[in-house]
C-alpha cells in the first residue's frame, strides 16, 4: 500500500500518530486507494461512496 501511495513508512507513522496530516495530494491518494471519498477519510459523513 505504502508504495502505491508513494509514502514511507516513517511518514505513514506520523500520520497514523497525529503527528502529521496528509497533504491534499496525499488524502486523494488514500480515497483512491481504499475507494472511498475524502468526506469519508476525515469523518465529515459515514457514507464511503465516491458518489453522492
Amino acid at each position: 500500500m505504502l508504495r502505491f501511495l508513494g509514502f514511507s513508512e516513517i511518514l505513514w507513522r506520523k500520520y497514523e500518530a497525529g503527528d502529521r496530516v496528509p497533504t491534499l495530494d496525499g488524502l486523494i491518494a488514500i480515497a483512491d486507494y481504499f475507494g472511498v471519498s475524502i468526506d469519508y477519510l476525515v469523518g465529515r459523513t459515514d457514507n464511503p461512496d465516491t458518489l453522492h
